[in-house]
């Protein structure tokens, strides 16, 4: 089948396709995934580099992509199969379009406008690539309660409004992006070009496939995915998101006046519970009816395999 005419999946990976969240995985949800993965076009959308990416496919057992978006939009691989394992060839053009953002200048050099800040801290050197900068701070809440201005830390917000303003001194172009790992209870700060989110990167993906925007669905969990899920393409919340990523993500539909755009999943379909990789189907299934005969001929397929 011509590219043009098949539907382009694109996923998040952690606590999204992969479990490992705190609630639990419907057990046909991932092999469900590999059973239908070959009549699409498949792409996992992550914060992961293609080292981490790889040791996703390998470990949680789900199907190699077409492609794959790493470093949180700041990179684009095509993925081939092989005996060894999933090979990676890097898009040099996206590369190309995003720097200009940053002046030429890499993730090095634009940490050095933001170093005195003491709520944020470097994460380690292989989280970091040429345009993307990772921190960690406090798991603080984009809503916080602000309480008494003397003793109250800054929230999220104001520190994000504080790092724009800095770099936009600096005629850096960036899009800063807060998410909190449930997980080990800190909060996430990427840095990246401006026109380098997962949203972006989709986009020029698509266009590049020549897709489209009716065959395309995105899923997503995390705040680093809320370009993406609130920008206007077809897009699926997973049923395991944090409560307060699905109301910003159901707050910012409804300020653009695309509600319908945006799908949470609620389970029962199928029989699974709406989390991970279940919400993605159910997902795909809400907006492009044609896959429920896949999906029904996979679960038949498992069903006999057992």
């Amino acid at each position: 089948m011509n590219r043009k005419n098949r539907i382009l999946l694109c996923s998040d990976l952690d606590r999204t396709v992969l479990p490992n969240g705190k609630e639990e995985e419907s057990p046909p949800a991932r092999p469900l995934l590999r059973k239908i993965a070959k009549q699409l076009i498949l792409a996992y959308v992550s914060g992961r580099d293609r080292h981490l990416l790889s040791d996703a496919i390998s470990e949680y057992a789900i199907p190699v992509p077409d492609f794959a978006i790493g470093d949180v939009g700041t990179s684009i691989y095509t993925v081939r199969e092989k005996a060894s394992g999933p090979v990676f060839e890097k898009w040099e053009e996206w590369e190309k379009r995003i720097a200009g953002d940053w002046k030429g200048m890499d993730y090095r050099a634009v940490s050095e406008f933001l170093k005195d800040l003491k709520e944020i801290r470097l994460q380690a050197p292989e989280s970091q690539n040429t345009y993307k900068l990772s921190y960690f701070s406090e798991q603080i809440s984009i809503f916080s309660d602000p309480g008494p201005a003397e003793t109250r830390c800054r929230t999220a917000a104001e520190l994000i409004k504080e790092i724009d303003q800095r770099l936009a001194d600096q005629g850096v172009k960036a899009n800063i992006i807060w998410s909190v790992d449930d997980m080990k209870g800190v909060g996430l700060l990427d840095i990246i070009p401006e026109k380098a989110t997962k949203f972006h990167a989709v986009n020029f993906l698509k266009e590049k496939l020549g897709i489209e925007e009716k065959k395309v669905v995105y899923a997503g969990d995390s705040g680093n995915d809320l370009p993406a899920l609130t920008g206007g393409l077809q897009a699926v919340l997973v049923k395991n998101a944090a409560e307060e990523v699905r109301q910003m993500a159901l707050a910012e539909v409804k300020r653009k006046g695309n509600k319908e755009k945006l799908y949470p999943a609620r389970g029962n379909f199928f029989g699974m519970n709406g989390n991970y990789a279940a919400g993605v189907l159910e997902g795909l299934c809400h907006f492009l009816p044609e896959t429920e005969t896949w999906m029904k001929s996979g679960l038949q397929e498992i069903e006999n395999e057992g």
